[in-house]
């Protein structure tokens, strides 16, 4: 049985994270409409109908949530490249993989991004779930950006709701989406995290293993690490719960930063190294 707890006043600390080291920090997820094929198989009437809900429940939201929706065949070249420049926006599907599950077909036909004004929620509609949702912000207050997740996804969810729709969720796999790899609570918490010192060591690997972590660089899935800096996030979507995999997010990174210190004053850091979570 699944659980899901998106209770941001469960989580322990994660307002201290070290912002001389970590640059940012993120929380995603994804979600899918029931009713509607997924994107590699959905027809286009489907994925303008997953726009047109998402879209009109993403207008009712007020306050900090207030924001406005770019369609992606409606935007103008200056728009798409300050998206891309913010590092918001997502391209086309190139890689094999999803060219050939049909996840491209129509584009940029129903796609879009969402955001608020301040840029720090954002909503991808129709990429490569239905619905990915996104709380980011500069520096390493964790604690903020998954209080603003949950605030977020909730009143969404709510408003979805409201309409007569629900979002795909069960017992047994919780909240479907089209990548297994997602499938459980969706949920990827990373920061952006300096670990020049650390990333050599022999034992970084194995630390992020035992840390229950993953490394990528900062431009995604598959790109190497500029200047020490990584993309380090949970490795688990399924098992835990969305408190559970931030608390191990904050309390990883906050060992690997000590650990980053230890060796910047050429001290050893075998004592530090994890047991197995």
């Amino acid at each position: 049985r699944r659980s899901s707890d998106l209770h941001y006043e469960h989580l322990k600390g994660g307002d201290d994270l070290d912002p001389n080291y970590v640059l940012s920090s993120r929380v995603r997820t994804g979600r899918s409409i029931r009713g509607f094929c997924l994107p590699p198989h959905c027809s286009r009437g489907e994925r303008r109908a997953v726009e047109k809900i998402s879209v009109e429940a993403l207008a009712s939201l007020a306050g900090d949530f207030s924001g406005k929706y770019y369609a992606l065949k409606n935007m103008t070249e200056k728009e798409q490249q300050q998206l891309i420049d913010d590092h918001f926006l997502f391209d086309k599907p190139v890689s094999p993989l999803l060219l050939a599950s049909g996840m491209a077909r129509d584009w940029p036909d129903g796609r879009g991004i969402w955001h608020n004004d301040s840029k720090t929620f954002l909503v991808w509609v129709n990429e490569e779930d239905h619905l990915r949702v996104i709380s980011m912000q500069k520096g390493g207050n964790m604690k903020d950006v998954f209080k603003r997740f949950c605030t977020g996804l909730l009143t969404f969810e709510k408003l979805i709701k409201d309409k007569k729709y629900e979002f795909m969720w069960n017992e047994h796999l919780g909240y479907i989406l089209t990548c297994p790899s997602n499938l459980g609570t969706g949920l990827r918490a990373g920061v952006h995290v300096k670990l020049p010192l650390l990333s050599k060591h022999a034992k970084f690997e194995e630390t992020l293993k035992r840390l229950r972590l993953q490394k990528r660089g900062t431009g995604g899935v598959d790109t190497a690490a500029v200047g020490g800096v990584f993309d380090v996030s949970n490795a688990d979507r399924l098992g835990f719960s969305e408190v559970q995999l931030v608390q191990m997010v904050v309390d990883g990174v906050k060992l690997l930063i000590e650990m980053e210190k230890r060796l910047e004053k050429g001290e050893c850091i075998d004592s530090l190294i994890p047991a197995q979570k």
